[in-house]
């Protein structure tokens, strides 16, 4: 690979964006780029992955086109580069025939730098000649995707629509390719070098570790509001609420506000105008408190959260480090709270089963594996929010990253105390011995209905009784259980079992 000076890239890194330096893992990427390697970038939340394809853009003159999930991310980052002097744009279904116009306007003339678009409109025969003809000029310096673990049924975020991206290096067989995220397994990894067909390609990945946030996953109370006001009034900067549905959003922005705490709903079943008054609010407000779907955040540049609560389980570890890592990505302290109910999980399992039944025949077979991915990632997901190891140290094995406990979290300070529960566990492996493939919500009603205490917590055990691997489930999101070798010797000779309740 050609070495490059460093004077120029740190010119141009100051002039353009203000940087003294750069960040760890960027500078390997940039020059990779510009050598004409691929590249696959794995930094953390608010590790400048972005940086990465832009500053490429400015030193040579040329374009660099940037695949990216979410219509709100690309107008949000195409702002930023514009407040920057930076020529950028998007290309959405949302412009109109003018925009349209315009925009191939200043692609004909050379006055783009960037250009994003989402991954659908590569379908589109107009989007196929705009690149063939940067193409043909030689105007094309690198391809850029962006969360680029969409790509994998194994990663957090799967998109049908990233599978085609691998064209892309067919259609541009000279042009280096990056893909960026910021949390890859490596199985998912692995994915994203051969579905995006990478070539002998830089592998920068940074650790997943924020020193800075501190992680408490507890139990929701029956009525959070109470704590979730003590939560939000206590905290620094911008806050950031999550909930499942966009009802839920709505809901919780009513009622924070009717509470004397001034929030903000965004979700995509919004319009256009009231998404847009609510990212600029985020972004301009002193101390905003935003309630928001999930797919907010992406790319949103804001530095002082202090605050990010999840509402309801997240549906899986990679996706929580990335959702909790737009907390302190000014390096300040910030705090990150889960509140979850046992019923989160078995309510996330049916959205995503009632999501596949809606697809045509012929497709429903095809997502099913995805399916059962999904709930073995959901379940992973339980077993961190009720497992008694540091948060940290569980979250990073996700990823495939192993660490000391962190001192931080409700685990490591204590805040979360355990209760034994081995009695009731053998109530439960007494009864699945005698009936397997009994259902969790089956078992836990039987087992209320003979006076042996509430179904919601029976339901719960049943399932931690899984992540300790005692009794195996079905991954088909029916909740199947059935009793493993060691949950039978555990019924011959039990052994202390220890939970936070």
């Amino acid at each position: 690979m050609a070495h490059l000076r460093p004077e120029p890239l740190e010119v141009a890194l100051q002039a353009h964006f203000g940087w003294s330096g750069f960040r760890p893992g960027q500078r390997p990427v940039v020059e990779a780029l510009l050598a004409g390697q691929d590249c696959l970038a794995v930094l953390p939340t608010g590790g400048g992955k972005s940086l990465c394809y832009q500053l490429p853009a400015m030193v040579r003159d040329g374009l660099v086109l940037v695949v990216s999930p979410l219509v709100a991310l690309m107008q949000d980052q195409v702002s930023q580069l514009q407040r920057r002097g930076i020529p950028a744009a998007c290309l959405h279904g949302g412009l109109d025939s003018q925009s349209r116009y315009q925009l191939s306007r200043r692609l004909g003339e050379n006055r783009l730098r960037l250009l994003y678009l989402a991954p659908e409109r590569l379908k589109a025969e107009a989007t196929r000649q705009l690149l063939d003809d940067v193409l043909e000029q030689g105007r094309l310096v690198a391809l850029a995707v962006d969360e680029a673990h969409c790509i994998s049924a194994w990663g957090h975020d799967f998109r049908p629509d990233y599978r085609r991206l691998g064209e892309l290096r067919s259609q541009c067989p000279g042009v280096p390719l990056v893909a960026l995220s910021a949390t890859a397994a490596p199985r998912v990894r692995a994915d994203i070098i051969r579905l995006l067909r990478l070539r002998r390609p830089l592998i920068q990945v940074r650790s997943a570790q924020r020193r800075n946030l501190s992680y408490v996953m507890r139990r929701r109370p029956q009525e959070p509001l109470p704590l979730v006001l003590e939560t939000v009034r206590s905290a620094r900067g911008a806050v950031l609420i999550y909930a499942r549905t966009r009802r839920s959003v709505e809901g919780w922005a009513a009622r924070l506000t009717s509470a004397g705490v001034a929030a903000i709903a965004y979700h995509a079943g919004m319009d256009p105008e009231s998404r847009l008054l609510a990212l600029e609010h985020f972004q301009q407000h002193p101390r905003p408190v935003l309630v928001a779907t999930v797919a907010f955040g992406m790319g949103v540049d804001r530095a002082d959260v202090g605050l990010v609560l999840h509402l309801d389980l997240p549906a899986s570890a990679e996706g929580y480090l990335q959702e909790s890592g737009r907390a302190g990505r000014d390096g300040l302290p910030a705090h990150c709270l889960v509140l979850f109910d046992p019923a989160d999980r078995t309510a996330l399992g049916w959205a995503m089963r009632a999501s596949v039944r809606q697809l045509p025949a012929a497709v429903q077979e095809q997502e099913r594996h995805r399916l059962e991915q999904a709930q073995q990632q959901l379940r992973r997901m339980e077993a961190v929010a009720e497992g008694t190891v540091c948060r940290e140290q569980a979250l990073l094995l996700s990823v495939g990253e192993l660490v000391a406990p962190c001192r931080r979290c409700d685990i490591c300070t204590g805040l979360s105390q355990p209760v034994d529960w081995s009695e009731r566990a053998s109530v439960v492996l007494a009864v699945l011995e005698e009936r397997s493939g009994l259902e969790v919500r089956r078992l836990a009603d039987e087992l209320s209905e003979q006076g042996a205490g509430e179904g919601d917590r029976w339901g719960w055990l049943a399932r931690r009784l899984v992540q300790e691997e005692l009794i195996s489930e079905s991954d088909d999101g029916s909740q199947r259980l059935w009793l493993r070798s060691a949950g039978r010797r555990y019924l011959r000779q039990p052994w202390p079992l220890r939970w936070a309740a």
